[in-house]
């Protein structure tokens, strides 16, 4: 099995981190640094592959499995501590942006495949985003804020 973590930053939801099928891939490799209650801690986003979501360079129908954590924060300072761990989209091409990456992980996942799709709704209602991908996925958690949707990669029409 072929996993693509499309944006993986530091891994948080990772149980095993060096999972064996999966590539991770950010547009960032850095170690940040933040000070919670006197005590210095490090966010470590150190992938296998640099690469921008919306640009994915891998061939067509590389992944039995894509996950897609991207940004989901348009209303935050850009020397945030909350940009700077999570990321952020730009206030005015986030459907554009979010509809690139929503493509080109299509792209790289097999006729079939299943894309796990994380997003929190805090700034942009989920159901905004399925629009933007011109999709619905095929189940997913309905109730809480931060949403895992799943999507299957079907034949084209």
């Amino acid at each position: 099995m072929n996993i693509l973590d499309a944006c993986c930053g530091s891994k948080m939801f990772w149980y095993d981190k060096e999972e064996p099928h999966t590539t991770y891939m950010d547009i960032r490799n850095e170690v940040l640094a933040y000070t919670d209650r006197d005590t210095v801690r490090e966010v470590v986003i150190n992938p296998d592959i640099v690469s921008d979501f919306r640009n994915i360079p891998f061939a067509d129908n590389s992944f039995d499995l894509v996950v897609f954590d991207p940004p989901h924060l348009i209303h935050v300072g850009d020397t945030s501590w909350l940009a700077k761990k999570y990321g952020k989209l730009d206030k005015k091409t986030w459907p554009q942006d979010l509809k690139l990456g929503f493509d080109e992980c299509m792209r790289v996942l097999k006729l079939n495949g299943t894309m796990l799709f994380k997003w929190n709704e805090d700034q942009i209602k989920i159901k905004d985003v399925f629009a933007v991908f011109e999709q619905q996925p095929i189940l997913g958690d309905k109730r809480s804020k931060t949403r895992w949707s799943v999507f299957i990669k079907k034949r084209a029409k």
